[in-house]
């Protein structure tokens, strides 16, 4: 059992298989292919986008983080000149805290510098090879379309294309119920002739005239072989008797 459905499996796909490959279309193919080149193309492009604005985003925090380092260096400065050491000593505190947060920051900037770079790369290449893709694209579709073109012509002019062996098959069963007909016609005269069929377009006649007519010529001929006895008489009867 477990056979026979494996066989049956195997020829369901083989049908799908041939199914699948009549309704493929390789022009319809290339162009999907084309498009889902373009759509990843897209996407890539939105990457840089998204690299591109967080980079800028990371280097906008780094120039106000610089500032602020500026900034609390003077602090510090002034708290010194004032004689305020404790004060002196916070804003040096808060400027080394900022500065490890601008390294952070600097190490992200490369790293999403680095990102920026390759999607770059990766776009430039990609954009190439769809280009190449899209003109190797037209140029088989065009060898399509041309070949499909001459295998029609050939079907047509051969005789084995779907539509002329329906017309082959329409002109042989013309012929044939032409064959049909004219021997039919043939059949129905010669019993029209024969008598066996009445000839309902040959005005009021009908087989009972037919039949007087026949008996009529007959009595003509037996009166006409009449009078020629008489005329020749009985003496040259018996001559030519004997």
């Amino acid at each position: 059992m477990a056979g026979l459905f494996s066989r049956f499996a195997t020829v369901v796909k083989a049908k799908l298989s041939k199914l699948l490959d009549r309704a493929e279309d390789p022009t319809e193919t290339l162009d999907y292919s084309y498009e889902q080149q373009l759509r990843l193309l897209q996407d890539v492009k939105r990457g840089v986008v998204d690299v591109t604005t967080s980079k800028k985003r990371l280097t906008m925090q780094t120039a106000q983080l610089e500032q602020n380092v500026v900034k609390l260096e003077t602090q510090a400065r002034d708290a010194l000149a004032a004689g305020r050491d404790d004060l002196a000593r916070q804003a040096l505190e808060r400027k080394a805290l900022v500065q490890r947060q601008l390294q952070d920051l600097d190490a992200q900037v490369a790293q999403l510098g680095d990102q920026q770079e390759k999607l770059v790369t990766s776009e430039k290449q990609l954009q190439a090879k769809i280009e190449a893709f899209r003109s190797q694209k037209e140029v088989i579709k065009a060898q399509y379309s041309a070949a499909e073109a001459q295998v029609r012509i050939g079907e047509a002019a051969t005789g084995i294309g779907d539509q002329m062996a329906d017309t082959g098959l329409a002109i042989q069963r013309a012929k044939d119920k032409t064959e049909q007909m004219q021997a039919r016609a043939s059949a129905v005269e010669e019993l029209i002739e024969a008598g066996t069929l009445e000839d309902f377009t040959g005005g009021d006649r009908t087989q009972l005239d037919r039949e007087l007519e026949q008996i009529q010529a007959t009595n003509q001929v037996d009166r006409e072989l009449e009078r020629l006895r008489a005329e020749v008489g009985p003496g040259e009867k018996k001559e030519i008797e004997t």
